[in-house]
């Protein structure tokens, strides 16, 4: 008799709560909202924010969020809706991680022998981390354009540093030196592969998720 596949929510809780890492992560994330509502003004308020990037993040791109304007049902509802997609951000990358430790499912093919392929290979054989990717590459796209090209390249580089984050924030304190250094356009080369490296690693993230996924639906 031929099962049903079982939901994908349920999964994604169990993988966000079935290791100690991804475990460790949850309990990391809770203690950062305390210190968020307890010190709401402290640099330390946006923990949440990092610890669920990039994901959390893109929430930037929406017109409302916590300091909505307006008061009354308007800004609670901003601000639950907010609450939410960060909580929804926490279990997602709870699930990576958890994913993480977990065996490659039996189904997909195994690409090449070689350690470090088979490594980065859930960046690139799964539609999730094929998409990111290609986000990752536009944004990064947009930012060279900006520098090398626009007369005015303003904040460009805030767009990499979200699709790639929380990692691609390594890229802030490594690029000032290197942009002065007196070697043209080497703070921008090393900007861009500290980004794509950040990129890289959450594509492996997302390609292990979506391949334990895939899994427990077969």
């Amino acid at each position: 008799m031929q099962t049903s596949p079982r939901p994908r929510l349920p999964r994604l809780l169990v993988l966000g709560t079935d290791s100690r890492l991804a475990r460790g992560y949850l309990v990391l994330f809770g203690l950062s909202v305390l210190v968020m509502l307890v010190l709401p003004d402290s640099p330390a308020a946006i923990a949440p924010m990092l610890l669920t990037a990039p994901l959390s993040l893109f929430g930037v791109a929406l017109p409302f969020g916590p300091g909505t304007e307006g008061g009354g049902p308007g800004e609670a509802l901003a601000v639950g809706f907010w609450a939410a997609w960060v909580l929804l951000c926490a279990l997602v990358n709870a699930a990576a991680l958890g994913a993480l430790g977990a065996k490659r499912a039996a189904s997909t093919p195994v690409r090449s022998n070689v350690p470090a392929r088979n490594l980065l290979a859930p960046a690139f054989d799964n539609w999730p981390a094929r998409a990111y990717c290609a986000v990752v590459a536009v944004a990064l796209g947009f930012f060279l354009y900006a520098v090398l090209l626009s007369p005015d390249p303003g904040f460009a580089g805030i767009w990499p540093l979200i699709t790639a984050a929380p990692f691609s924030f390594l890229a802030v304190p490594l690029s000032p030196p290197a942009e002065y250094s007196g070697i043209p356009g080497l703070g921008t080369l090393v900007f861009t592969v500290a980004v794509g490296l950040a990129g890289l690693v959450n594509a492996v993230l997302i390609g292990r998720l979506a391949h334990r996924m895939r899994g427990a639906g077969r």
